[in-house]
């Protein structure tokens, strides 16, 4: 009962390729189905994959379920095997903080970056302390020995100006005609908080997602033991970048090779993923990405995506009671700028559940992998009631430490390795008495499961 449609809007004027209302049969209730497009010989850029938690419910209660839905990105590298081209800012903290060793792994870090760039690709450097320095205008990478004698001449300063700086980096990036044509991204490092200009949570926030509405994602990368790692993680979440915590400076140029990778292997972006309700659906929330509600739908914006990997979103629904029949009970649609074409594409898929009579043989029906993803979701919120008992010191080292070990263990059974490794790190803080390690690890691993991106 469920059916995948393929939609390519420039080629048909924004309309669907058929009903989307209307069925194939042959496909049982809740079966995975994919679906994508892509220029012939390519393979997909982007599939989707929907699952509900249970194929069956009972037609005379009122049931609460699961959607699992899953982006995931081809291989292929576009077009020709050419990447998408990409507009960076680099926005280094050069405050007095950051003098000697830090410093010189920035630069190293930054030298790589240029490496990785071709004359296609446009770079841009902001350095900030108190005053921001625009140290290299947005120009085309075409000569890359002249750009790192730039970066060489970072020299330490004073205090920490953040606001201004992410600011500047966003207006370099804006400059850039045709600003869509690119993959759009701004490195931001500190390894403090903001001392100068505007400080508060809420102004730097608000400033990122004025850049997320023009297309520009923040990846912030906190360096070292006093930056603010919730700001931190809070801009890349407000701006669907990525968030890093980098514990010791020799860290600094691994880091900046592995967010390239990422930014470097886009190959679909401006990504929106929208659940179309009938009548007795209601969409409760979408763990990690709070939807926006509208006549009949949910909505939510996710980061662009590198070929290979996968983003993979949980959604609570309730089901209101209805006659014993097959139904469907909402339909996924999913578009995206495609780097391949240049189009924007669109997936339509149903959703269906079969309703009945005799709620004995409903259990038959539950889906095992949407099951593991709901105990993913509950990792993350047992990390954050971990985390809220040792800010009220309320769990001893001793129980922090089993608290972590348990979260890890599940984490690892479930496949997500590398959130598993994160909370071993955060466990090995907690014996050693290291808060702040703790802190902004978790932050991090948080982030990354409500993310829902594996590679």
């Amino acid at each position: 009962m469920d059916q995948t449609i393929r939609v390519n809007v420039t080629q048909m004027g924004g309309q669907p390729n058929g009903d989307p209302n209307r069925t194939q049969m042959g496909v049982a209730p809740g079966q995975t189905v994919m679906g994508g497009y892509a220029p012939m010989g390519s393979g997909p850029t982007l599939s989707l994959s929907v699952r509900v938690s249970n194929s069956l419910a009972a037609a005379g209660e009122r049931t609460r379920g699961h959607i699992l839905t899953q982006l995931t990105a081809g291989q292929g590298g576009g077009a020709g095997g050419r990447r998408m081209p990409v507009n960076v800012a680099l926005v280094i903290d050069r405050s007095g903080s950051m003098e000697g060793a830090p410093l010189e792994y920035v630069k190293r870090a930054c030298a790589h970056v240029v490496d990785q760039l071709s004359s296609d690709d446009v770079l841009s450097i902001v350095t900030f302390e108190e005053s921001v320095d625009v140290l290299m205008p947005a120009r085309r990478v075409t000569d890359r020995e002249l750009i790192k004698q730039h970066i060489q001449r970072i020299v330490p300063g004073n205090t920490t100006n953040l606001f201004d700086g992410l600011y500047a980096g966003g207006a370099q990036l804006a400059s850039v005609p045709d600003l869509n044509g690119y993959v759009t991204r701004i490195l931001l490092l500190t390894d403090g908080e903001p001392t100068a200009g505007l400080k508060d949570f809420t102004s730097i926030t608000n400033q990122v997602a004025d850049l997320k509405n023009r297309g520009i994602s923040v990846t912030a990368l906190g360096f070292g033991p006093e930056y603010n790692e919730e700001l931190m993680a809070g801009i890349a979440r407000r701006s669907g970048g990525n968030y890093y915590y980098i514990e010791r400076p020799e860290q600094i140029p691994d880091v900046f090779r592995k967010e390239m990778e990422s930014v470097l292997g886009v190959t679909a972006k401006n990504i929106q993923l929208t659940l179309s309700l009938p009548r007795f659906t209601t969409v409760r929330q979408c763990f990690g990405s709070p939807p926006n509600f509208a006549a009949r739908t949910a909505s939510i914006a996710l980061p662009d995506i590198e070929r290979g990997s996968t983003v993979t979103k949980l959604w609570e629904v309730d089901f209101e009671p209805r006659p014993a029949a097959i139904y469907r009970v909402a339909k996924a649609i999913l578009s995206y700028d495609d780097g391949a074409t240049g189009m924007r594409e669109t997936i339509i898929q149903n959703i269906t559940v079969e309703f009945v009579v005799d709620s004995s043989v409903v259990a038959s029906g539950a889906d095992p992998l949407v099951a593991q993803e709901l105990a993913v979701v509950q990792a993350g919120r047992d990390l954050e009631r971990t985390m809220m008992g040792m800010r009220t010191q309320q769990l001893s080292t001793a129980d922090l430490t089993a608290a972590l070990n348990r979260t890890q263990q599940m984490l690892h059974q479930q496949g997500r390795a590398a959130e598993a490794q994160e909370v071993a790190q955060a466990a090995a803080a907690a014996s050693r008495g290291d808060a702040d390690s703790i802190e902004k690890t978790l932050i991090g691993t948080i982030y990354h499961l409500d993310l829902g991106k594996r590679s």
